[in-house]
């Protein structure tokens, strides 16, 4: 993990945040899930406490996608989506409208009868960016 947050060190933002964004943009989902949760234990019953705990189960909701149980997922995208509606549009940079987008589309296609994780290509994964790190 220290390999996966060193890199971030002295950013904007704290590395644990920013190394969430690089690992859940390369599917690296179960580790995005693993650098934030020290970020939200010693969040917890903080303000931001919820915000982090959201994150990090949208991104354990990919973890169980790509394992091919989407029912699991589905309960945790309306977890994640209950957590970051506390939160004003833009949070630390994320554009929690946008993320709520995310959210609704892949609750409805993990909800299709029909789902398969091995439908989903490459391209099809989700990104997640701050607004001061939009990709050129």
């Amino acid at each position: 993990m220290s390999a996966l947050i060193s890199r971030f060190e002295g950013g904007r933002f704290g590395a644990r945040y920013l190394a969430y964004f690089d690992c859940f943009n390369r599917q690296l989902f179960y580790e995005a899930h693993d650098v934030l949760e020290e970020l939200w234990l010693e969040s917890r019953g903080k303000p931001e406490g919820d915000f982090y705990k959201g994150l990090i189960q949208l991104a354990g909701a990919f973890v169980h996608i790509q394992k091919g149980r989407p029912q699991p997922a589905a309960s945790l995208l309306r977890l994640a989506e209950q957590n970051l509606q506390k939160y004003p549009r833009v949070q630390h940079e994320l554009d929690l409208g946008r993320v709520e987008a995310l959210i609704q589309f892949w609750r409805e296609r993990v909800e299709a009868p029909q789902f398969q994780t091995k439908e989903v290509s490459a391209k099809d994964w989700p990104q997640l960016d701050l607004s001061d790190r939009r990709r050129t």
